[in-house]
């Protein structure tokens, strides 16, 4: 009978343990997972950004030297990320690829112009800078029309600050669901031991040495959750750099080392915290508030 009785308490403590291991990991995966898009949040925009074209159309009568000459400056600006000549050999093959037929037969000859793609550095993606661009472009006599989506350009802009500004907040608060949802396990766990430290207490034991059990079992608890945690965080970071390469993810594996670390230490931080507070209550309740 006894034997079945300890048997008993025994998988009702593996189970609390299980579910404070299991709640903490969550906690700090999803912690986790918030702390990755704030990291990778500006790389995530820049990339966006840096897809926008600035289109510079040139006249036919545009001599191939100065073509060359003004592909090569844009290059190497400080501002531009990369150029691409486009023929208007190459826009019409584009055009019969995406429409399906060959719009030259009812022409009868090729209206397009030659053109250079040019795409920006992600700081440089703003109206001001667009137009600067389009202006010293069209100084050139040979350049016949300078085209970028400028309304697509200042949505992206306000949409970023919009996002930027809610993601801080919302990591705000989920930082401090995190905390108390930590905390309310842990109560619960050291709620189911509230007699047992009672009577430490009772036959002489000091707080501390009551508590330093309880915290050193949680903070353990706390290092498997974020253990887990962490293993988590690694496989979706592969996962998303293996589908999104171009975002490179992996670029700053410093900063994803010391967000790992972080969310280490803050799941001992976290339970060592909430145990100490919730011993003390049980150590200050009189044994009649027990039940």
């Amino acid at each position: 009978m006894s034997s079945s009785f300890e048997k008993h308490q025994k998988r009702k403590l593996i189970s609390s343990y299980f579910s404070v291991v299991l709640s903490i990991a969550l906690v700090l995966f999803l912690l986790g997972l918030l702390g990755m898009l704030i990291l990778n949040a500006k790389k995530v925009s820049d990339h966006f950004k840096e897809q926008v074209v600035v289109t510079i159309y040139l006249k036919d009568s545009a001599k191939e030297v100065e073509t060359n000459q003004l592909e090569k400056s844009l290059a190497m600006a400080d501002y531009v990320k990369s150029t691409e000549y486009v023929s208007k050999e190459k826009a019409a093959e584009f055009m019969k690829a995406e429409n399906g037929e060959d719009f030259m037969d009812f022409v009868g000859y090729n209206p397009l112009q030659n053109s250079i793609d040019v795409y920006l550095k992600a700081d440089f993606v703003t109206s001001e800078h667009l137009e600067k661009i389009k202006e010293e472009a069209l100084n050139k006599n040979f350049v016949d029309e300078v085209t970028y989506d400028n309304d697509l350009v200042k949505l992206m802009n306000d949409n970023v600050k919009k996002i930027s500004f809610w993601v801080l907040v919302i990591s705000g608060i989920f930082t401090l669901i995190a905390v108390l949802l930590i905390n309310s396990s842990i109560r619960l766990a050291v709620y189911s031991k509230r007699f047992t430290i009672k009577t430490m207490q009772m036959v002489g034991a000091t707080k501390q040495f009551i508590r330093r059990p309880f915290v050193w079992k949680s903070v353990r608890l706390g290092m498997i959750g974020a253990v887990i945690a962490i293993i988590g965080m690694a496989i979706v970071l592969f996962y998303l750099n293996k589908t999104f390469s171009d975002l490179n993810l992996l670029s700053n594996p410093v900063l994803m080392g010391l967000l790992f670390v972080l969310i280490f230490v803050l799941g001992i931080i976290i339970t060592w915290i909430s145990t100490h507070f919730a011993t003390q209550r049980f150590l200050n309740l009189k044994t009649d508030e027990l039940y």
